[in-house]
């Protein structure tokens, strides 16, 4: 299980693979910027700072800053974790009640590569997942962007939205996440052995991706099936699908609503059409399924399709430069993948 499977791609089928292209061959070739729906309100117990990074993980920002605030990496909140090799901008909050941050912070920060962009007071922590979207800037070079497919393949994208598969940063390098992850559920999960939960997310992430080929093989990935769970399009709400009807297909054609795929867990199963996308999920990965279900993570769900939002795309002499945003949980690599093919990839 160390090597992940080669998952399927959207465009394979219509346009064959794509050629070989570079992406990231500096950190400000990879540009991500979260946003947030509402404005902290300048008051509370917590410091919110506004930071961009470069070359550095959210975790290596996190320690940095509670050394520096004196406080315990706990006291640190963040919605999302972001890119190393990239040029970052995001928020955490400081829990600093009654008393201020220090004088030197930003310049401290500063001269670690951190750069405090903006900072305000609001009564609550930063918890994950509260941020809407992140923008991407992305430069893309190489043979891949000189094919007369490449605008193709990207306008393709554009209207009808990409695959949204977990990136494979989410299993580490040569896939060792997973591994680890696969060796922790064989012996039974502990909350002690994996504090932030990454190596259930890591299981989940691979059954997900798995389940997503499959749909994809069969073209029901942005078609609604009768039992699917839909997600109504930049929210996190869903329902079931009963039955089909002719405005439902069309919802799902304007990318209004996107078909879900489960993240595995403790939970009522799939019924219908979709159970069987399910039952094949437990008979080729019995171990990570029962794994999951023993260590009580409760069974959610993830749209098996994102839109681009706002898409432009800008030629350079060398280089073609996107910009667009994803809704958050959602992997630019996921994008990248249908457009070069890269050894990331593989």
């Amino acid at each position: 299980m160390g090597n992940l499977p080669a998952w399927r791609r959207f465009l394979d089928a219509e346009l064959g693979a794509p050629k070989p292209g570079q992406y990231r061959a500096c950190p400000e070739d990879f540009i991500v910027d979260e946003q947030l729906d509402f404005t902290p309100e300048n008051h509370g117990e917590h410091l919110w700072l506004r930071l961009e990074k470069r070359h550095q993980s959210t975790l290596d920002v996190v320690k940095s800053v509670s050394r520096l605030c004196g406080v315990t990496p706990r006291d640190i909140g963040y919605s999302g974790m972001k890119d190393r090799v990239a040029v970052t901008r995001q928020w955490l909050s400081v829990h600093l009640p009654g008393c201020d941050a220090p004088t030197d912070l930003a310049a401290s920060l500063a001269a670690l590569g951190i750069h405090v962009l903006e900072q305000v007071r609001h009564p609550r922590k930063l918890k994950r997942g509260v941020h809407r979207t992140n923008h991407f800037t992305l430069r893309l070079s190489g043979e891949a962007i000189q094919e007369s497919q490449f605008i193709e393949r990207w306008e393709a994208l554009c209207r009808q939205g990409i695959p949204n598969y977990f990136g494979p940063q989410r299993f580490g390098p040569e896939g060792r996440n997973l591994q680890r992850a696969q060796a922790l559920l064989a012996k039974g999960w502990r909350k002690r052995d994996d504090r932030q939960g990454m190596m259930l997310s890591t299981a989940r992430s691979f059954l997900f991706n798995d389940l997503l080929s499959e749909r994809l093989g069969d073209g029901t990935w942005c078609q609604p099936i009768v039992g699917d769970t839909l997600m109504l399009d930049g929210t996190q709400s869903v329902f079931t699908v009963e039955a089909l009807d002719e405005r439902l297909v069309e919802r799902a054609l304007e990318l209004d609503i996107h078909p879900t795929g489960v993240l595995w867990g403790v939970g009522e199963p799939a019924t219908q059409q979709v159970a069987r996308y399910e039952a094949q999920l437990s008979e080729k990965h019995p171990m990570l399924c029962q794994g999951l279900i023993d260590s009580g993570v409760k069974r959610a769900h993830r749209a098996l399709r994102a839109r681009l939002i706002s898409p432009q795309l800008t030629w350079e002499p060398e280089a073609v430069l996107l910009s667009f945003s994803l809704p958050r949980g959602s992997f630019a690599t996921a994008v990248i993948s249908e457009l070069i093919h890269h050894p990331d990839f593989d």
